[in-house]
C-alpha cells in the first residue's frame, strides 16, 4: 500500500512539474537566468518532496511549486514589459576585453576570473588574445567575441587584404520599447531615433529590433 501511495505522489509530482515547466517556457541550461536556475532547483527539490513524504499534506507543496512557477513568470513578464528592470533582475552585458586591452575592473565586477577568461576563450576557439577584438561577458555566464578583422575565416590576411574594423551595435529599441540609456551612450537622443525611423516608415512601437551601429546607422526588425 505504501509503494502505491509513492507512486501516485511520484506522477502527481512529476505532472506538476510538467505543467509549471510548460508555462515557464523551455531553455537551454545555459540560457537560464540566475533566478531561472534557482527557481528550477528550488521547484524540483520540493516535488521530490512531495514525491517521498507521504506522512505531510500534498497541497501544501504543491501550493508552493505553483507560488514559484508563478514568481518566475511574472518576472519574465516584468522583463519583457519593463526593460529597465532586466538590469536588476537579470544583470548586464560586461565588456571585459576591448582593442587589446583587459578590463580588469570590469572583470572583478562580473566576478569572472582571469583564468576563467581564458578558458572561455579557448572554448569559443580563441588560443591568442592578438585575434579577439573585443570580449563580451553576458549575464548568462557565456563569453561573446568579436574577432580582429583579419583574423576571421576565410582568413583575409592570407589573400593580402585588411578589411575595416567591426564594432558591436547597440540596442535603442527592444521590444516596441525606447532604450533611452543606450542612446545616450552614444550620444544621440529619441528625435535623431524617430527621424530614422520615419526615414524607414516605422514607429517605435512597431520595432521589435532597432540596432545602432558604431558609424550610427539603425536597422530595423519590425514586429511580425
Amino acid at each position: 500500500m505504501e509503494i502505491i501511495k509513492v507512486i501516485i505522489a511520484t506522477l502527481f509530482s512529476a505532472a506538476i512539474l510538467f505543467v509549471i515547466a510548460k508555462i515557464i517556457g523551455h531553455k537551454q541550461v545555459a540560457q537560464l537566468e540566475f533566478f531561472d536556475y534557482v527557481t528550477g532547483i528550488t521547484i524540483g527539490s520540493i516535488a521530490a518532496e512531495l514525491a517521498t513524504t507521504l506522512d505531510k499534506p500534498w497541497w501544501k507543496p504543491t501550493v508552493s511549486m505553483i507560488i514559484f512557477g508563478a514568481v518566475t513568470v511574472a518576472l519574465s513578464i516584468a522583463t519583457r514589459r519593463f526593460p529597465r528592470s532586466r538590469k536588476f533582475i537579470n544583470g548586464t552585458p560586461t565588456i571585459v576585453m576591448n582593442n587589446g586591452k583587459l578590463y580588469r575592473r570590469n572583470m572583478k565586477k562580473a566576478k569572472l576570473e582571469l583564468s576563467e577568461f581564458l578558458l572561455l576563450c579557448r572554448q569559443e576557439g580563441y588560443f591568442n588574445l592578438d585575434n579577439i577584438q573585443t570580449a563580451v561577458f553576458e549575464y548568462n555566464g557565456k563569453l561573446s567575441i568579436l574577432p580582429v578583422s583579419a583574423k576571421r575565416p576565410v582568413n583575409p590576411e592570407d589573400m593580402g587584404i585588411v578589411p575595416q574594423e567591426e564594432h558591436i551595435f547597440t540596442e535603442v529599441i527592444m521590444d516596441g520599447r525606447i532604450i533611452g540609456d543606450n542612446l545616450k551612450r552614444k550620444g544621440l537622443n529619441e528625435a535623431w531615433l524617430k527621424n530614422e525611423l520615419d526615414k524607414q516608415g516605422y514607429k517605435a512601437k512597431e520595432v521589435f529590433l532597432g540596432i545602432c551601429s558604431e558609424e550610427n546607422d539603425l536597422t530595423v526588425y519590425p514586429i511580425k
